[in-house]
């Protein structure tokens, strides 16, 4: 996609290309094999579908007007009239403005150069987050409903729209000038984040992670680190997402399933990416401006320096979602918090405030609301209840691992309640 749309300079049409020439591969590789180098054939199709489309795009004026004036049009392949010919790396596009970063793009920097592109202050917060999803990370519309908790009828209605904003406004493809980036800084932030929560887990599938979307939230991070060395904010991010990362091998059985994090075997966890992450942390921390991303990497920290799950700081960790609060004053932040509060103080503690929120329409479509909700009510004897909440979790999307786990959940509490 970022190698397209920077050819083309329209995001409608790269999009087009890349999947033309994703149908062309599926039909192609069962029978004459996988490409030496998949994604550069991909690129490669693409960019000429791309350029086929430009060519005919660009004589359909022409064509129109000879058509009217019953005369026959130019060959195929020949420049028609004002039409300078198009050659690769030609299309008579600009990619950027002269001088501007866009025009000193590099192949790694492109797939950046786009998310920066799909995070221009032009377009709604919501929607650069959403088009970014879409286009850079190629996620389903109805999984990015679900990390935003709308439906998926108003998510493709916002995609829509920004794309179409995009090519009314003559949005280039490029990486900002220096004084532009604190505009578009907070939604590339974001969108790190929710790539990496969509693959640490996965709202439908066979699988609990999603390591393909682990591995390019974490690469994007260390390209906008390596980009922005001095943003605290940038190294915050990829400290929480090594930090988290950290955990992956042990958070399913040798069977797939489920792993709390209060019976994970520590010794799995990835003690080099503990160690970056927190290296990264502590310099963030010592440049004196704090943030949302610094804070969720410290709470991480807690995590991955606790020598066991009983000796896990949560009185830290309620107080970081109480400081969290003041940068991301929203529902799902206070449900974080009201789990801390219910491992730091008990589970009724936490129950109050989970129950405090159980009206707000987005945490309806949360499948962790109801899971956490159930676990706590569990805890204090109210089986009914608790096998109330599992079930609503049940009916929302969920990976395989997650849903057998509250399947597991749901039985113990049902047999709990009869006896």
């Amino acid at each position: 996609m970022a190698v397209v749309t920077r050819l083309t300079g329209d995001l409608e049409a790269a999009e087009d290309a890349v999947q033309d020439a994703c149908a062309l591969a599926l039909a192609k590789w069962p029978a004459e094999g996988v490409p030496s180098s998949p994604g550069g054939w991909l690129a490669g199709v693409a960019r000429h579908k791309a350029l086929d489309r430009l060519r005919r795009e660009a004589r359909r004026a022409e064509k129109e007007m000879a058509a009217f004036r019953r005369e026959p049009a130019p060959p195929a392949g020949e420049p028609g009239l004002g039409e300078p010919g198009l050659a690769p790396g030609e299309t008579g596009l600009a990619l950027g403005e002269p001088g501007a970063a866009g025009d000193r793009l590099g192949p790694a920097d492109d797939e950046l150069a786009l998310i920066f592109m799909c995070c221009h202050p032009a377009l709604d917060p919501d929607a650069r987050i959403a088009l970014t999803l879409r286009c850079v990370c190629g996620l389903p519309t109805a999984e990015i409903a679900a990390a935003f908790l709308v439906p998926e009828p108003t998510m493709a209605q916002r995609l829509v729209r920004a794309k179409r904003k995009i090519r009314m406004a003559g949005i280039r493809l490029r990486l900002p000038e220096r004084e532009d980036l604190p505009q578009r800084l907070a939604a590339v932030l974001r969108v790190g984040y929710l790539v990496y929560t969509q693959g640490h887990t996965a709202p439908a599938g066979p699988d609990l992670v999603r390591e393909d979307l682990c591995d390019q939230a974490i690469r994007l991070a260390r390209a906008l680190t390596a980009l922005l060395p001095g943003e605290p904010e940038a190294a915050g991010l990829l400290a929480l997402m090594l930090l988290t990362d950290a955990r992956r091998a042990a958070r399913t059985g040798d069977a797939g399933e489920l792993v709390l994090l209060s019976d994970q075997d520590r010794g799995r966890w990835d003690r080099a990416k503990i160690a970056e992450g927190d290296a990264l942390l502590e310099r963030a921390l010592r440049a004196g401006r704090p943030g949302p991303y610094q804070l969720h990497a410290a709470i991480a920290a807690c995590h991955s320096c606790a020598p066991s799950a009983e000796q896990t700081d949560w009185r830290e960790i309620a107080a970081l979602y109480g400081e969290l609060l003041r940068y991301e004053p929203t529902a799902v932040t206070e449900a974080n918090r009201a789990v801390a509060v219910a491992m730091a103080e008990g589970p009724a503690a936490g129950l109050a405030i989970l129950d405090n929120l159980g009206e707000h329409p987005r945490l309806a479509t949360w499948p962790q609301f109801h899971i956490a909700r159930a676990a706590l009510l569990r805890q204090t004897g109210r089986h009914g209840d608790a096998a109330a909440a599992y079930r609503a979790a049940l009916r929302l999307g969920l990976s395989e691992p997650q849903r057998a786990f509250i399947e597991r959940q749901l039985a113990g509490v049902s047999r709990g309640r009869r006896s």
